[in-house]
Order: structure tokens, then C-alpha cells, then sequence
């Protein structure tokens, strides 16, 4: 029995990760347009146009994304100083 490779008709190309500096400023603007909708829940609600239950909600929201992005950053300084204290 002979077995003959198969060779695709056209090359299959893997997608490209995002470039680290532009998904950590997308992350980055993302904790910040949480930050600024919460704020203007709150300040909805200051004014008597919202209601108190959007305020929480969009707070929890900020301060789930700012708890996330800050242990992200450690995770990655961990890391960044793993890397550099490896010998070559």
C-alpha cells in the first residue's frame, strides 16, 4: 500500500493574536468608560433623572473592571519579573 501526502489547494493562515499594546489600552478604555458610566449614573441620580438601582449597578460594573484590570497587572508584573530574573 502506498500513501501519498496530502497537499492542500491553498495555504491556511492562522489568525494573528492582537498586539499586546493595543489589547492593553483597549482593556485600559474599557475601565475607563466603566469608570465615566458609572459616574453619570450617580450623577443621574443626584439630579432626580435615574434611579438608584442604575447607580449601583454601573458602580458594581466600575468596580468589578477595576478589580479585574489591577489583577491583571500584577499577574503580569509577576510574570515580566519571572522573566527577567531567569538565567540565560
Amino acid at each position: 500500500m502506498r500513501v501519498e501526502p496530502l497537499i492542500p489547494d491553498a495555504a491556511v493562515a492562522a489568525p494573528s493574536p492582537p498586539a499586546l499594546p493595543d489589547a492593553f489600552a483597549r482593556a485600559l478604555d474599557g475601565v475607563s468608560d466603566a469608570l465615566t458610566g458609572a459616574t453619570r449614573a450617580e450623577d443621574a441620580f443626584a439630579a432626580g433623572r435615574g434611579s438608584l438601582q442604575d447607580a449601583a449597578y454601573e458602580r458594581a460594573r466600575a468596580d468589578i473592571a477595576i478589580s479585574v484590570a489591577t489583577a491583571v497587572a500584577g499577574r503580569t508584573t509577576q510574570v515580566v519579573q519571572s522573566l527577567l530574573s531567569m538565567q540565560v
